[in-house]
């Protein structure tokens, strides 16, 4: 038996109070309970260690088998990468954090204890970073609705350009002048998007002002003419609507003709061009002229 320690610490420290009641108890404890003690901890604990350690590696494994079904089962229902990423990568560190508090919890650390310290950090954290979640959350939003795909023409956010890549947090677009434009998504999942090549086809329409006195059927005519001569121009089943022209508003300064045709989204532009040059070179031809906008005053003398 060990000789006896006689301590008495100040009965107000707590600390100090349990040291002394183990140095007491291990004072009146022979040599053999002794070894016998820390033989039973040293089991106690390794048996906890060993479970542990299989509980992680049985779960690293199944984590992994996970990530590889779902990359098969996305892969096979051609599902966007970007989206495939972005739910692997969650599960994953869902799962993964998930095996942390239950090997932490073998262990002997009191689940509800980790349970309030992740809740403490992800308050903070997401008080930190709650642009970027919103962000986050808009982009999980546009690669579950698919209101754009990348290649697509889109007008958002005061930009337009063609979509390069859609991002967790933000989508890459290039302009016409061929700048690169990050847009956040949580702005783009907020508000307005006009996708301009969503549809295969779409609607080219002309406003076109002639003068007051001019023909307006002969206007007409050639607006007709010009759209049943170009192939670019859908007609029959392919269109929804037949080229169409006619006198669609009496302006202050001019006749205005409007004219529709559909036509293929990648002819859009050439079609509006090459229409636009044609009414240039040929309305004046044919009698027709393009006023500028004037405004008549009328002078009078006023007598004393």
């Amino acid at each position: 038996m060990l000789p006896q320690i006689d301590i008495k610490p100040d009965p107000s420290d707590t600390l100090a109070m349990e040291i002394s009641e183990v140095i007491h108890k291990v004072s009146t404890m022979s040599g053999h309970e002794i070894w016998t003690s820390v033989a039973d901890t040293v089991i106690k604990w390794g048996l906890k260690v060993l479970a542990a350690l299989l509980i992680y590696l049985a779960g690293a494994w199944l984590i992994r088998r996970i990530r590889k079904m779902l990359r098969k089962v996305f892969t096979r229902r051609k599902v966007e990468p970007s989206l495939t990423s972005f739910i692997i990568s969650f599960v994953n560190i869902s799962l993964t954090v998930l095996l942390f508090v239950v090997v932490v919890t073998i262990l002997g650390v009191p689940a509800s204890t980790f349970a309030a310290l992740l809740a403490a950090g992800g308050l903070a954290v997401g008080m930190a970073l709650s642009g970027t979640l919103q962000n986050f959350a808009g982009g999980v939003m546009i690669l579950l609705f698919k209101p754009f795909k990348v290649g697509d023409y889109i007008e958002a956010g005061g930009y337009s350009g063609t979509v390069d890549a859609i991002n967790i947090t933000s989508t890459q677009i290039h302009t016409p002048d061929n700048k690169i434009v990050f847009l956040p998504n949580g702005n783009l999942a907020n508000n307005s998007i006009q996708n301009n090549t969503a549809s295969d086809i779409r609607r080219v329409e002309w406003n076109i002002g002639i003068s007051y006195g001019d023909d307006v059927g002969k206007g007409i005519e050639l607006l007709q003419k010009y759209l049943g001569e170009d192939s670019r121009v859908l007609k029959g089943p392919e269109a929804p609507d037949a080229p169409f022209a006619a006198l669609s508003q009496l302006g202050d300064s001019a006749i205005v003709l409007t004219a529709r045709a559909w036509t293929h989204g990648t002819d859009y532009w050439g079609l509006f061009y090459d229409i636009n040059r044609k009414i240039y070179e040929d309305f004046p031809k044919q009698g027709l002229s393009f006023p500028f906008p004037q405004l008549d005053v009328h002078v009078r003398n006023v007598q004393d």
